[in-house]
């Protein structure tokens, strides 16, 4: 299938988002919004709230809590809608309205009832990297998001002032701006990046191994045949090996 989502980076300074559903996952979408920005607008609306959030609510004059069911109105001159129930029913009736107003949904746990997701964040000063496993596999994109956290120095920052200044003074025209930026990180892909590519290419190979190894010991553990785990093995995908293959050779 091909991958058709584009990363885009929102300035959240003016939009306005509603999160319907007030329990451990609306919980969770807040926490993720206020961590890129502590300013944003939310409202949120709920027959229930989580303790932390009534707490992080309360601390936030940004935040607006509704304790009680979800009314249309509740989407008037809201930019982003994120759903966060448990009850279905409600998901799908607010999606509708939500999509019958121009309003971009994204439905917990539903991938396909989507319009946007919130993918894990790697924050490092002024560089932000966004990750997406196209709502396939959270865990995969949350463990990315933890080692490009170690990999990627925290005083990158320091470098990306020194070539936004150089970028500010330089007077050439934009062709010449380039070329001379190029030229001027040329080190940092020799020095930094060649070396974290040998770390990174392990990452398949470990993917496949800790799989492999998790297959067998379940196999072992529930007391399968050896007839079973042969059969285990045919109708495991053909990518899993060619993960495996390409972690053997990228060491």
């Amino acid at each position: 299938m091909i991958n058709t989502l584009f990363p885009v980076f929102l300035k959240t300074e003016a939009a306005h988002f509603l999160i319907v559903g007030g329990g451990n996952v609306g919980l969770e979408k807040a926490e993720t919004l206020l961590k890129q920005n502590p300013e944003i607008k939310i409202t949120i609306v709920a027959t229930y709230f989580h303790q932390k959030l009534m707490e992080i609510g309360n601390a936030h004059t940004n935040i607006t809590l509704l304790e009680r069911a979800f009314q249309e109105t509740d989407l008037d001159d809201k930019d982003f809608t994120i759903i966060a129930t448990d009850k279905s029913d409600v998901n799908l009736e607010v999606r509708l309205l939500a999509k019958s107003k121009g309003i971009k949904v994204n439905v917990a746990d539903q991938p396909a009832l989507c319009d946007f997701y919130l993918g894990s964040i790697v924050n490092k000063g002024s560089l932000k990297i966004a990750i997406s496993t196209n709502g396939k596999s959270p865990v995969l994109a949350r463990r990315l998001r933890e080692y490009f956290t170690e990999v990627i120095p925290d005083d990158i920052e320091g470098s990306i002032e020194v070539l936004n200044a150089f970028r500010s003074k330089h007077k050439g025209d934009f062709k010449e701006k380039l070329a001379d930026l190029n030229e001027v990180t040329k080190s940092f892909q020799r020095n930094g990046i060649n070396k974290e590519q040998k770390k990174f290419r392990k990452l398949p190979f470990m993917l496949a191994t800790s799989f492999l190894m998790f297959f067998i010991g379940y196999g072992f553990s529930t007391i399968v045949s050896f007839s079973g785990i042969q059969y285990g093995f045919k109708v495991i995908s053909n990518d899993f090996y060619y993960m495996l293959l390409i972690g053997f050779f990228s060491n």
